[in-house]
């Protein structure tokens, strides 16, 4: 069964806030607060409450800019909606779940990152809308294919 999830970005004059993730999958990498959709929760609300359990901020206005299906091996293992947003109130805060760490949008650490990120980012900085595959080996650790395109 295909896992559908959010990620939500805070990008703000020319910085975006990234987390480091401790533990589940993509523990030691760097991404945006996000996770699983319960069910019934739309989307936009499934990311504006994992921001809030990730690292305490409360994201106002957070917008749909992409969707991205990733598979395994042969299984459809995720859906993943991107959201992004400049606005939102509070400080963060480390959780046990993630370290929220501020970072250039020039100088992004692609090598702890998901090895997807390096294609798709580039568009949600340009203020584009894109929807993509991204197929990894059966153990999602190296990308294998992928295909992208603006929406």
């Amino acid at each position: 069964m295909v896992v559908n999830a959010t990620v939500c970005y805070i990008i703000k004059e020319g910085k975006i806030l990234l987390i480091e993730k401790k533990r589940g999958i993509g523990a030691g990498f760097y991404n945006g607060p996000g996770g699983k959709i319960e069910p019934g929760e739309e989307i936009i609300d499934s990311a504006v409450r994992e921001v809030q359990e990730e690292i305490g901020l409360d994201v106002i206005d957070p917008e749909i800019i992409g969707e991205l299906d990733f598979f395994f091996g042969e299984e459809h293992f995720m859906k993943v909606h991107i959201l992004k947003t400049e606005n939102y109130k509070g400080t963060e805060t480390e959780t046990d779940e993630a370290l929220p760490l501020w970072f250039d949008t020039k100088q992004l650490p692609f090598d702890k990152m998901w090895a997807d990120d390096s294609y798709w980012m580039p568009l949600m900085f340009d203020g584009k809308k894109f929807r993509g595959k991204f197929f990894f080996d059966k153990e999602g650790k190296n990308l294998l294919n992928h295909e992208l395109s603006e929406i």
